[in-house]
């Protein structure tokens, strides 16, 4: 199958970024390598300028690769959340911009194989790296008390609470395996009109998946290595798919731009605290009524862009 995505936000993002001819740049979820390329065609190899694109899945790392020959970049198989390491290993220490395009890929949504489609019957996997925890072991072994955090925080789910007691329920019996056992159990776990209205399945397998990949916690450790890594004057870009990551991004982007945090009966500031970086964007970029035409996937996309003033 091959590896179709469709980036998401590009202008906006390759804009955002401001990049330079001799910058180095890190794509920390390389994928398909669409916003990859349109950073590393930005960039002179012969002034210095370079791309690291890193990304877990090994066939991501793999089709990046291929659609990278040519161009200053080197793909990494990595988390972004490690990139520390990377740049470390690579003799990096700072750079002028990161980019992480957060989620899942159309190439895996769309192959079944890799188990993270409710319309596709295949094993129950759903793992980006294909290595670890496996949502077959999620949905088999953890707790309902688990299972209903789960598909309520992550999937902001209201029928958590069924369809996780009959994932429990059924279990007891035989271990659910593919992904269609699964959706057959949550359809069966909330109402008729529900159902009439929508594939109820959607939230359940994203809470899973992210639970899979422990998105959130990456997303926490990878923000302010990130923004350390920045140069002066250099912008850390993210977009998000999710109510939970874009609260993350945007409180931890306001976080970087607050100075004094002194108390504010205190006659003068003592703690000497400065704002490190600025907002590119005081509100999230959204796409256009065009590009949502031309691809419903980005319907929930939201992009921010953080400068960091001072080293």
């Amino acid at each position: 199958m091959e590896f179709k995505h469709i980036s998401v936000l590009p202008d906006e993002s390759i804009e955002g970024l401001n990049i330079k001819h001799d910058g180095i740049y890190v794509d920390g979820t390389a994928g398909g390598a669409g916003h990859s390329r349109l950073i590393a065609q930005k960039l002179d190899e012969k002034l210095g300028g370079r791309l690291i694109a890193l990304d877990r899945d090994p066939e991501a790392v793999k089709v990046a690769t291929e659609r990278l020959e040519g161009l200053p970049a080197m793909v990494i198989q990595s988390n972004y959340s490690d990139m520390d390491t990377v740049l470390e290993g690579l003799g990096i220490e700072k750079v002028d911009g990161i980019f992480l395009d957060l989620g899942v890929s159309s190439y895996q949504l769309d192959n079944g194989e890799r188990g993270f489609s409710y319309h596709q019957d295949a094993p129950l996997d759903m793992r980006m790296s294909s290595e670890g925890l496996s949502a077959k072991d999620v949905v088999n072994s953890w707790s309902y008390d688990e299972l209903r955090r789960i598909l309520f925080e992550y999937g902001e789910e209201k029928f958590a609470s069924s369809i996780a007691k009959n994932i429990v329920s059924i279990r007891e019996s035989k271990s659910i395996e593919t992904t269609l056992e699964l959706a057959e159990i949550v359809k069966n776990s909330v109402p008729q009109r529900v159902r009439r209205e929508k594939n109820p399945c959607k939230k359940t397998f994203q809470a899973i998946r992210i639970a899979v990949n422990d998105e959130f916690g990456h997303l926490d450790a990878a923000l302010d290595k990130a923004f350390g890594l920045l140069k002066k004057g250099g912008r850390l870009a993210v977009i998000t798919f999710h109510s939970l990551e874009d609260r993350m991004v945007k409180q931890r982007f306001v976080s970087y731009t607050k100075g004094c945090i002194c108390p504010p009966d205190f006659p003068q500031c003592v703690c000497g605290r400065t704002p490190e970086g600025k907002l590119i964007t005081r509100k999230p970029v959204e796409p256009s009524e065009k590009e949502l035409a031309e691809n419903s996937r980005s319907r929930s996309a939201k992009l921010r862009i953080i400068e960091r003033i001072k080293d």
